[in-house]
């Protein structure tokens, strides 16, 4: 059976998803970054069938979104005035602050640990369902674990299908690459996950470099373990451009212009040299190559400025193999 997807942008929609939540359902919404799974984060059962459906570990955390940062109290128990600082500078939007729990928050949602990874979404349909719901909801990208995160409605009913109780469709996630999760539990402050915000931003919001945490065994937050965003086809990150085509049916990411000949198939990230068009055409190209019966993938690399150090730590996880 195929997921039900209702419009993202229908009232009524919203509505009936926001009730599918209190009543301990998973409903699939657009954020700006990937789609997310939701569930009602304060009910227990609802959260562990997130893992369930997702065969996700349990010791890999989920984020907790939030309609407006007036529920920031609900779940976290920080006073730390950096807070309100960067919330005024950067949510709504894809920055996820890692920050000390409420001892209400279940602890499948933060896998035991004793902090809660917050963010305000940007999309206006992921905001509208969190209010009507009326509790903050816990979720994670809305497919299989570790694979190619979904940017469409479109990818999320392919890979998770009537498992999901209600896709909300909000069209194409316009970041495309998931949130930058930066922990204040840390002194200093530490990123965890590198993503739509970057480090150069929120160096300058804090007035201190700030370190990024490679991966790690046990994770704090969502999106550490070094193999992860991965496509089934194996993918090969290259030093530079990509030369002539490798023989057997070989598939190429291209950052820009034209590509060499040879390749069994070949997605251009960024036709226009920018790295957010290439964020919000990454995981998309890559399910499509994935899906183009190929030998291999290889990824050209970009620079790692801006943008473009989530984009490398995205093909990075993604090409680890084990």
């Amino acid at each position: 059976m195929s997921a039900r997807v209702l419009a993202a942008t229908d009232p009524a929609a919203i509505r009936e998803a926001a009730a599918v939540l209190r009543r301990g359902g998973l409903v699939a919404f657009p954020t700006e970054t990937v789609y997310g799974l939701g569930a009602d984060a304060f009910n227990p059962i609802a959260v562990a069938r997130v893992f369930e459906v997702k065969a996700r570990p349990s010791f890999d955390p989920l984020i907790v979104h939030l309609a407006d940062a007036s529920g920031l109290h609900r779940v976290s128990r920080s006073d730390d005035p950096r807070v309100g600082s960067l919330a005024a500078r950067f949510w709504p939007g894809p920055l996820t602050l890692v920050l000390p729990r409420r001892p209400e928050v279940p602890d499948l949602v933060t896998s035991g640990l004793e902090t809660v990874a917050v963010r305000i979404p940007a999309h206006p349909a992921a905001r509208a369902l969190i209010a009507a719901a009326g509790t903050p909801v816990a979720a994670p990208s809305a497919n299989p674990f570790g694979y190619v995160s979904p940017t469409t409605a479109a990818h999320v009913a392919e890979l998770l299908g009537a498992s999901v109780d209600l896709v909300l469709d909000g069209g194409p996630c316009a970041v495309g690459v998931e949130s930058t999760i930066l922990s204040l539990a840390d002194d200093p402050p530490v990123i965890l996950r590198p993503g739509g915000v970057p480090r150069e931003a929120l160096e300058e919001a804090l007035g201190v470099s700030l370190d990024v945490a490679g991966p790690a065994e046990r994770p704090v937050a969502p999106g550490q373990l070094q193999k992860h965003y991965a496509t089934r086809t194996p993918l090969l990150v290259l030093p530079g451009k990509a030369g002539p085509s490798p023989r057997g049916r070989v598939g190429l990411l291209a950052w820009s212009g034209e590509s060499p000949d040879g390749y069994a198939a070949v997605e251009v990230l960024s036709p226009d040299g920018a790295k957010e068009t290439a964020a919000a055409r990454l995981f998309a190209a890559l399910r499509r190559l994935d899906a183009a019966g190929l030998d291999r993938i290889l990824a050209e690399p970009c620079d790692e400025a801006g943008l473009g150090h989530a984009i490398m730590d995205r093909l990075r996880r993604a090409a680890a193999r084990g």
